[in-house]
């Protein structure tokens, strides 16, 4: 019933022990979340870093994508002009256009954009139609970063 002072004495100088024991142990849980928190941000950042490179060459794709279908529709309509019944050959048209430097320079959203000349086109005559095969690459290059798309069509004279 009655409390003996040197087993408190003892069990206050185990305590004191025992903490100063568990002391550097704290030191060491501390440095590895620390480390660990640390390699996490960096693959974030990593991360962050890629998915904004894929963007540029998303963005960059879709530009080059549009500058070849400018070819394309610029040559379908060579080939094809409005108010014309004559069925025109490949040979017999245009495949680059005469003022090839600021063919789409100077469209908006196509800053950087080329297209490459000339257009490819092919024709076949088979029974009295003719059959045409158009193909276009556009490419655009911005900072070092050159996207090219290439995009081809088929057409038929009615």
């Amino acid at each position: 019933m009655f409390l003996n002072i040197s087993n408190l004495s003892k069990m206050k100088t185990n305590f004191v022990s025992t903490r100063t024991a568990q002391g550097g142990s704290s030191l060491v849980i501390a440095i590895f979340v620390i480390v660990i928190i640390s390699m996490l941000g960096a693959a974030l950042v990593k991360m962050m870093r890629s998915s904004s490179d894929s963007i540029v060459y998303e963005v960059l794709g879709t530009r080059a994508y549009n500058a070849a279908q400018i070819g394309l529709q610029w040559q379908l309509q060579q080939l094809f002009p409005l108010n014309n019944t004559n069925q025109l050959t490949c040979a017999a048209v245009l495949n680059t256009p005469t003022n090839e430097a600021q063919f789409i320079s100077n469209a908006p959203g196509l800053e950087n954009c080329d297209l490459v000349f000339p257009i490819s086109c092919t024709d076949i005559d088979v029974l009295g139609t003719r059959y045409y095969t158009i193909t276009s690459t556009g490419q655009c290059d911005v900072a070092g970063v050159i996207t090219s798309r290439t995009l081809e069509v088929q057409a038929r004279s009615l």
